[in-house]
């Protein structure tokens, strides 16, 4: 017995993505996901490594203390809220959208 379509069960069947379409979404995401990641590399280790040489009172805290318990956190959360904000505009550009 084969399982019912989506047209059958009452939701309007959707065109299937095409494979050229794939591609472009999958580079798409692909793009934005490595240059998020050069951000979390950089943040996560170039900085901290040349925040040392910083010497100066960041709030009442030596600036390289308050970049590696602060500022970094603070930008991973930045980070994740990019990513979801724009895997969803690429996903709307390339009809992979889903029902909000």
């Amino acid at each position: 017995m084969t399982p019912p379509r989506e047209s059958e069960l009452g939701a309007p069947a959707a065109a299937a993505p095409l494979p050229g379409r794939a591609r472009l979404h999958w580079r798409s995401t692909r793009r934005l996901t490595l240059a998020l990641l050069a951000v979390w590399a950089l943040v996560s280790f170039v900085l901290p490594w040349h925040a040392r040489s910083l010497n100066f009172g960041f709030f009442g805290w030596p600036f390289s203390f308050w970049m590696a318990a602060q500022g970094a956190m603070l930008v991973y959360l930045l980070l994740v809220v990019v990513f979801a904000l724009l895997t969803r505009r690429i996903d709307d550009e390339h009809g992979f959208d889903e029902p909000r």
